[in-house]
């Protein structure tokens, strides 16, 4: 390992460190931290880590996860007390949720056919139908509009549309950053109410080392039309900043370009673009 490599490490680890203490049960980026330590020798690190990954899955009821992560502890300190205390307390409540009587299997009835037109009738002309793209624009209605942050008006004026982005010169900008621009809603506030919503871990980006590396491996159109930015890779995972966390178009052109696993984090929408412009050329 190089000194860089080493740098870039510690960094990684003091970052994580800091999330990971403020949302305990973020297992990917408890998944990081876990990597980060190995990669280091830190091994009694690595195994404290590992316990509180198993400790999340369990709070969030994935059972056979946290069984998982475990066992795999197990295979290096067989007769560790904590971890076999750990997985008696999950077979015991795994047992209580199996004697639960099922509920019923609700039958839905079959809907309803009506007579239509001839067949002939229904091929009209015209161009064929555009392709829907998910840009997060329902979820992020939800939690404006129906969150009474915002009204629906501002809305519809301020969400980005496709027809602004051009790939040579721009980079779209991130609807939280023009709601605070604006004076709409406080960027902090967004943040806030997205963290809370997305269930993502906020990551202060301009902090952190990008790389560029892996940054310019992921298609230029794709991160700036997003506005999103893969800005690291760890083992088998690559890190995606995102100032939108539903945008379900950003993740699969970025899913195309990589077999790696995706961790999408929050960040400020000011530091992804100036990450993004800095980077991505």
């Amino acid at each position: 390992m190089t000194p860089n490599e080493e740098a870039q490490l510690q960094q990684t680890i003091e970052m994580f460190e800091v999330i990971t203490q403020s949302q305990p049960t973020d297992y990917q980026s408890l998944e990081i931290l876990k990597e980060a330590y190995y990669k280091l020798g830190r091994h009694k690190d690595v195994v404290t880590t590992a316990k509180r990954i198993a400790q999340a899955y369990v709070q969030q009821g994935q059972l056979s996860s946290a069984i998982l992560e475990y066992e795999s502890i197990l295979q290096l300190f067989p007769g560790d007390p904590d971890v076999q205390l750990a997985l008696a307390e999950i077979e015991n409540r795994a047992n209580s949720l199996s004697m639960r009587p099922a509920a019923p299997e609700m039958v839905e009835p079959e809907p309803a056919t009506f007579p239509g037109p001839p067949a002939h009738r229904l091929r009209m002309p015209g161009p064929a139908p555009a392709k829907e793209v998910d840009d997060g624009r329902q979820m992020m209605f939800k939690v404006f509009v129906e969150g009474k942050l915002l009204s629906e008006e501002h809305f519809e004026y301020y969400w980005p549309t496709q027809r602004r982005f051009n790939p040579e010169t721009s980079i779209v900008e991130p609807f939280i950053q023009v709601l605070a621009v604006k004076e709409l809603v406080p960027l902090a506030q967004s943040l806030k109410v997205l963290c809370q919503r997305s269930r993502l871990a906020y990551l202060p980006l301009d902090r952190y080392d990008v790389d560029i590396d892996t940054a310019r491996s992921f298609p230029r159109d794709a991160c700036r039309q997003w506005c999103v930015l893969p800005f690291d890779r760890i083992s088998k995972c690559v890190m995606v900043a995102t100032a939108n966390p539903f945008c379900k178009q950003a993740a699969l052109d970025l899913e195309h370009a990589t077999k790696h696993r995706l961790l999408w984090y929050l960040v400020s929408p000011e530091d992804l673009m100036r990450s993004i412009r800095k980077t991505i050329r």
